[in-house]
């Protein structure tokens, strides 16, 4: 049901978007891999890509989002977003869609609604509600800023929180504050488009969260150093 809301939500839009479309709205497209890196972590060395994609025009978009995590050779979580997207002022975005996450067993689907652009201060912002089965509400919000130390040397903080609204003891997901992420990368763009980066990461699972992540022996709070590229075009 949900896949089939977001399927007619995303077709409307881009039939509208479609017959606006013109030589003054041309079509356009963008790939982002924002984060391909290894971490130096307890007991392995976990691979993580973060990357998006959207096509479309100037006020109506298609976005892709995927986040996967992968530790041994084994993927350890994995998660994909369809999304439309409507420009509702200078910078910000409103988002539609369709959040469909395939590790940790079982799979989870979850309709999603948030808005994302820049705030004061060019602070990236991304926020988000997340309506699954059986009431199951999420809440993810990130915060991100590019400080640049000269014109190729970029310095990068950023902050993650996750929220449910219920107990998923199958997916080791508590009720409350889920997880908290803080990272700080600094990256030398050889081209804009291209920017090998280093940096650390530290992730802390909170709460019922957190007695799950024990429950199973897994660590519930971790500071890893990262190696890893930037890439768009």
């Amino acid at each position: 049901m949900i896949k089939q809301i977001v399927a007619t939500t995303v077709a409307l839009g881009f039939t509208v978007s479609a017959m606006a479309g013109g030589a003054d709205d041309p079509l356009l497209y963008k790939v982002m891999i924002d984060k391909l890196e290894t971490r130096n972590a307890d007991g392995s060395d976990p691979m993580v890509l973060e990357a998006d994609a959207w096509v479309g025009y100037d006020l109506d978009k298609l976005w892709i989002k995927t986040d996967v995590e992968r530790v041994n050779g084994n993927t350890e979580e994995a998660e994909v977003q369809l999304l439309y997207s409507h420009a509702v002022a200078p910078f910000w975005d409103v988002q539609v869609g369709w959040r469909h996450n395939t590790k940790p067993e079982p799979d989870r689907n979850y309709l999603a609604v948030g808005i994302q652009g820049l705030a004061p201060y060019q602070f990236d912002i991304n926020s988000a509600l997340y309506f699954g089965k059986s009431g199951q509400i999420g809440m993810r919000g990130s915060a991100e800023y590019e400080y640049m130390l000269t014109q190729q040397l970029v310095l990068s903080p950023e902050a993650g929180i996750n929220l449910y609204s219920r107990d998923d003891e199958v997916v080791g997901i508590g009720s409350g504050i889920s997880d908290l992420e803080l990272g700080l990368r600094l990256s030398y763009e050889m081209r804009r488009e291209f920017a090998p980066y280093i940096g650390v990461n530290w992730n802390k699972k909170v709460g019922q969260t957190a007695d799950y992540a024990r429950a199973e022996g897994e660590t519930v709070e971790d500071t890893q150093f990262v190696v890893g590229i930037r890439i768009w075009f």
